[in-house]
C-alpha cells in the first residue's frame, strides 16, 4: 500500500474543500492510501510523516504567499530537514485565494522551496488549460485549469461562505485530477520507501 499525506490550511473552507477534491482523487487511485491533515495536527505529529511516499501541501493565498499558520509549520520541519527525514518523498501544492490570480504561483512557489529544502521531488499539475483548447464551448468556471497554473492546481473562491461551485466546478476536479496524478507518480516512484 502507498500511503499519501495531505497537509493543508483553510481560513474559511474554501481550501479544505479543494483539500477535499484532492484526497478523492489520490483515493480513487487502486493501492493508495490518502491521509488528511490540518497544519495545526501535522506541527503535533511530524514524525507520523516518515512512512509516507509523498506530501502535498494546500494553503490560500494570503498577501501573495502562504498562510502563517502554512509558513508556522513550515518553520516546525526543521526539524525534519536536520534528520533529512523526507528526503527523496515525492512533493506537491495547491492553493486558493478570492481572486482570479491573487500571486497564488508565489504560494505555489513557497511550497516548492519547502520541498527543495526537505529534498523532496516536485510533482506539477501536468494538466493543460482547457480554455486554450479550441474546441472547448465549456463554462469558464466548468474548465480544467481555467487559471492556468501548472506548478500545481490554482483555484479561487469568491467572497461567499463555500459550497456548491465555490470554489468553481472546474477548480474541484482540477484538484481531483491532481490528486489522481500525485497518486499515480507514488506509486510509480517506489513500492517501498528508499533506506
Amino acid at each position: 500500500m502507498t500511503t499519501i499525506a495531505i497537509i493543508y490550511h483553510s481560513g474559511y473552507g474554501h481550501t479544505k474543500l479543494v483539500a477535499e477534491a484532492v484526497r478523492d482523487g489520490a483515493a480513487s487511485v487502486d493501492g493508495v492510501e490518502v491521509r488528511l491533515h490540518t497544519v495545526e495536527e501535522a506541527g503535533d505529529a511530524l514524525d507520523s510523516f516518515d512512512d509516507v511516499a509523498g506530501i502535498i501541501f494546500g494553503s490560500p493565498t494570503y498577501m501573495g504567499s502562504v498562510s502563517a499558520p502554512m509558513e508556522d509549520f513550515f518553520d516546525k520541519t526543521s526539524k525534519i530537514w536536520f534528520r533529512q527525514g523526507w528526503k527523496d518523498k515525492l512533493a506537491g501544492g495547491f492553493t486558493n485565494s478570492g481572486s482570479l490570480s491573487g500571486d497564488k504561483l508565489a504560494t505555489l512557489q513557497r511550497m516548492s522551496v519547502l520541498a527543495g529544502q526537505q529534498q523532496m521531488l516536485w510533482v506539477n499539475l501536468g494538466l493543460g488549460n482547457q480554455t486554450s483548447d479550441p474546441d472547448y464551448d465549456g463554462a469558464f468556471e466548468d474548465a480544467v485549469n481555467r487559471v492556468g497554473g501548472y506548478l500545481g492546481p490554482m483555484a479561487q473562491s469568491a467572497n461567499a461562505e463555500p459550497g456548491p461551485n465555490n470554489p468553481p466546478r472546474g477548480d474541484i476536479k482540477t484538484a481531483k485530477l491532481y490528486g489522481e496524478r500525485f497518486a499515480k507518480a507514488a506509486k510509480r516512484w517506489g513500492v517501498g520507501l528508499i533506506e
